[in-house]
């Protein structure tokens, strides 16, 4: 647009028509499945783009809205960037498959349905063996609030200060679940890391941000000392940018991005 010189801008356009995305509304329960299943297919995509996956070890799930002891989660065995919406898998808290052509991450219902047991609030858990995440819980370390994300996890996150090999009996779930209690992430010592949110996408920033934080931290204390945010700057900053919503959308851009790239994962 050009102007003539010295000339007045033109007014600013109205709030009311400017384009920002928000939780959508549903108008039946089976367009909410179908949203959570194209945002958990989508969350995996992304993941798989990210490196993420290792092997077998890492998954999704999502509580299904009319059955809600019932989970949709990735299939055991297909990797990340493949899973498309007809690929998920909806199981029961037991972990038997009620809808799907694939079997289940045992492991996975072990721990994923006692958090979801525990916490009516959530939707989403994200539980993945990432390279920084696993640095961090060999340390057995919390996230230090060091930067301005990791500031959304302040007192936010906990450690699960205990390993007993791979998560297959449901007491193990349990404690895990007890020691994440009402936070939105937990170091898994000699693990990794698990976030839950009240939207795939949600869980799914959490997940990708908490890991980002362990890269930072691991690389400044390998540098130097870092300095630290104080507690009543960090707890200012937790109550702006710590919300699920706020971890919505954060992850819109990419939602956006992997569907216009790959928008076979929605068949």
């Amino acid at each position: 647009m050009h102007g003539t010189p010295g000339a007045a801008p033109p007014p600013p356009r109205p709030l009311d028509t400017l384009q920002f995305a928000m939780p959508p509304m549903h108008e039946s329960v089976a367009d909410e499945r179908r949203h959570r299943k194209e945002r958990l297919a989508g969350a995996l995509r992304i993941f798989g783009r990210y490196g993420l996956e290792d092997g077998v070890s890492g998954h999704i799930t999502a509580r299904d809205p009319e059955f809600t002891d019932c989970f949709w989660v990735n299939p055991f065995g297909l990797p990340f960037r493949h899973v498309t919406v007809s690929d998920l898998v909806l199981a029961n808290a037991d972990g038997q498959v009620i809808e799907g052509r694939y079997h289940v991450n045992q492991a996975a219902f072990t721990v994923h349905s006692r958090v979801h047991a525990a916490r009516p609030d959530v939707v989403a858990v994200a539980h993945c063996h990432s390279v920084h995440g696993r640095a961090l819980a060999a340390l057995g370390d919390l996230l230090d609030p060091i930067t301005q994300e990791s500031c959304a996890f302040y007192e936010d996150h906990a450690l699960y200060d205990s390993y007993s090999g791979v998560a297959v009996d449901a007491e193990e779930g349990r404690r895990i679940a007890a020691a994440l209690g009402s936070r939105k992430a937990l170091v898994l010592r000699n693990h990794g890391l698990l976030t839950v949110g009240d939207s795939v996408d949600a869980a799914a920033w959490w997940f990708l941000s908490m890991e980002r934080c362990c890269q930072v931290q691991l690389a400044a204390k390998a540098a130097g000392r870092p300095v630290l945010i104080e507690h009543r700057r960090a707890t200012a900053t937790w109550e702006q940018l710590g919300g699920d919503l706020v971890a919505w959308i954060n992850y819109q851009p990419l939602w956006r991005e992997v569907t216009r790239d790959e928008p076979d994962l929605l068949d």
